[in-house]
């Protein structure tokens, strides 16, 4: 273990504000495990059936176990006579019963009909139902239960707005999804299921003693009180070391993440060591506070056994010296449960039997209680993802989008992500059905996080964006992204075949509308090239093929869903100037009904928009054609592309 991740550890304890906000109380225990009742209802029908399986099992085994019990030690090894209940458990007469000592021949049936018709029984009950039948459907209960919150969780994330996932790491929803919600699965059995079984075992041990003697009964309340006080003081020490342990793996399940997305970045800068060193200290980290966790659990379970230790010896001592005087147990041992009248060797041995059941079904009371703190932490993070409300939502008032789209029109807008930092200031911009629309200016200045508007990945904070005068906050986002189609830079494609990737999230596309758009983008040349064409698998991320290829079948995958409103950004920037004029040509062909805005860098893409809006310092500073900006002496679109080294000649 690291000094560094001990020594975080423990500073943690001593007032780190995120662990310590991260306690439950019994009562908010309570209200965080309900809250997984909508996840559980739709199994509630499975949930009651397996658990009458397994608390009749349960009940069985355990009037079994202590039938066998006597039966054993009294009836086969010291001869004396059957219960009732026993003969009739042993389908053996009264013969066996109005005795006073069983024969030879006696013991032997009651051995052989024990073996028979009990021990094979008792195999198959438990073998068969409660280990195979029990486990196998609890996990099936288990793994729908835990589907059904895994999906909710992603689905809500998905409707969050991208102001959100700007500042999350991807790596920590990863966590929370895959292993924080992993928690609802044991729900049942952990929170449910084993402590009812638990709390009979132990109810039932402890009657039982009562039954041999009052003073054993009072003995196990006894070590009782010290136990339940230690739990109660490191529950909260647990809540927090867990927090801690899930919230360093989570950083370490980022950091995974980051050096998988990053790694060509990282070996063309000969980063290597620097990702190793910072994925070294997040797994060390991660390492420790699970250590850290397990030691509270450990010294937490060395105390609770030094207590149950101690009251084991008083109670062997105690029940002795009640054997060696041959004391009559209480009640006459009510004998049509215990079977013993008086305290002897087989007394003795069932009195201790019964009171290391009860410490062994307590102590394991305790073990699932110390695991239901992991398992509230668990489940208060997966339950995050689910609490968190979009910030882009429909209005109970939201309309489709009109149609057709003659106007686009952007009105004073601002926006930042952040309120003292904005990035757009004041925004007009008009854009007709029908054009192309440049957006123009310097990285950073603000032209994908316009474009993010429209799509209402954001919201403004103030102004508006509308279409055909209706501001977008009253139309249905459903609708308002179904008519607008999106191809970016990054070029994201998915390990599947080429037809796939275009049509991804286009429905009822046919062949023929595939085709039409790889023809456009000019993808359908080198797509018939490929070994199977559009049937061709591609690699992750589009592995397999070039930048300018990537970009091209992005570019038809926008053009596919045949939407009035699309949206290329940097849409040419792998592309050869041949083959950049030509789906330019294509573009501008197939969208004269139809809005484009393109968001590029490059001159030769910017000399074809009917109109050129520059943005500058979070606002439009300039509108108009190339032409037209080019003429304004000391414009600002002027000095971009003189920078640029698009135009011979000086500002003058």
């Amino acid at each position: 273990m690291s000094e560094v991740g001990a020594d975080t550890a423990d500073s943690a304890l001593q007032g780190r504000a995120g662990a310590a906000s991260m306690t439950f109380s019994f009562m908010s225990l309570l209200r965080l495990f309900l809250r997984t009742w909508p996840y559980l209802k739709p199994q509630w029908k499975h949930i009651l059936a397996w658990f009458s399986l397994q608390f009749l099992s349960g009940v069985v085994i355990s009037l079994l176990t202590l039938v066998l019990f006597d039966v054993f030690n009294n009836k086969i090894l010291l001869a004396e006579p059957l219960e009732p209940l026993q003969a009739t458990y042993l389908l053996l007469d009264t013969d066996y019963v109005e005795t006073e000592t069983l024969t030879v021949e006696q013991r032997r049936v009651v051995r052989n009909r024990t073996i028979m018709y009990v021990i094979f029984g008792y195999f198959l009950l438990i073998v068969l139902i409660q280990r195979i039948v029990t486990t196998y459907y609890e996990m099936w209960i288990a793994q729908r239960i835990n589907q059904h919150l895994r999906v909710a969780m992603v689905e809500n994330a998905e409707h969050l707005s991208l102001r959100y996932h700007s500042h999350a790491r991807t790596g920590d929803a990863i966590y929370r999804v895959f292993q924080d919600s992993a928690m609802i699965s044991s729900m049942i059995d952990t929170v449910i299921l084993d402590p009812i079984n638990m709390l009979w075992s132990c109810g039932l041990a402890f009657f039982i003693l009562w039954l041999f003697s009052p003073w054993l009964g009072l003995l196990v309340v006894a070590a009782a009180v010290p136990i339940i006080w230690l739990v109660a003081w490191f529950t909260p020490r647990l809540q927090r070391r867990s927090w801690l342990a899930r919230r360093s793996n989570s950083d370490l399940t980022s950091r995974i993440q980051e050096i998988s997305a990053g790694i060509r970045i990282i070996k063309a800068n000969q980063a290597e060591a620097i990702a190793i060193d910072r994925f070294n200290a997040d797994s060390h980290s991660a390492l420790d506070n699970a250590f850290w966790l397990r030691i509270e659990m450990i010294i937490m379970y060395a105390l609770i056994a030094l207590i149950i230790g101690t009251a084991i010896m008083l109670g062997d001592y105690v029940m002795a010296g009640w054997t060696i005087d041959e004391e009559a147990t209480y009640l006459g041992g009510a004998i049509a449960i215990v079977g013993f009248t008086v305290w002897n060797l087989g007394a003795f041995q069932a009195a201790k039997s019964r009171a290391g059941q009860y410490y062994f079904w307590g102590a394991a009371l305790i073990s699932k209680w110390s695991i239901m703190q992991d398992m509230a932490i668990g489940l208060d993070r997966a339950f995050f993802l689910l609490d968190l409300k979009p910030d882009v939502e429909d209005s109970e008032q939201a309309v489709d989008v009109p149609a057709p789209i003659d106007e686009i029109g952007y009105g004073n807008v601002q926006f930042g992500y952040d309120s003292d930092q904005p990035i757009l200031q004041g925004v007009h911009l008009t854009a007709r059905g029908g054009t192309i629309t440049a957006i123009v200016g310097d990285t950073g200045s603000g032209k994908s996080t316009l474009m993010s508007l429209l799509l209402r990945l954001y919201d403004p904070d103030s102004g508006t964006v509308s279409i055909n005068g209706t501001d977008l906050k009253d139309i249905r986002i459903a609708s308002l992204r179904h008519n607008v189609a999106i191809a970016l830079q990054q070029n994201v494609l998915f390990a599947a075949t080429v037809r796939n990737n275009i049509a991804y999230a286009a429905d009822g596309v046919t062949e023929a509308d595939i085709h039409a758009a790889a023809r456009i983008a000019c993808a359908d040349d080198f797509i018939e090239e490929l070994p199977k064409g559009y049937d061709t698998e591609l690699g992750e991320r589009g592995g397999r093929l070039s930048a300018g290829q990537r970009q091209r079948i992005t570019i038809a995958r926008a053009i596919v869903r045949d939407t009035p409103i699309l949206i290329l950004d940097e849409p040419t920037a792998a592309l050869d100037a041949e083959t950049e004029q030509q789906v330019l040509r294509n573009l501008a062909e197939w969208g004269r009904n139809r809005v484009l805005f393109l968001i590029t860098h490059r001159l030769s893409t910017i000399r074809n928009a009917d109109q050129i809006a520059f943005l500058e310092d979070g606002r439009i500073q300039e509108t108009g054609t190339h032409e037209t900006l080019m003429a304004i002496p000391g414009g600002r679109y002027r000095r971009f592309v003189l920078a640029e080294g698009g135009e011979a000649g000086s500002d003058e």
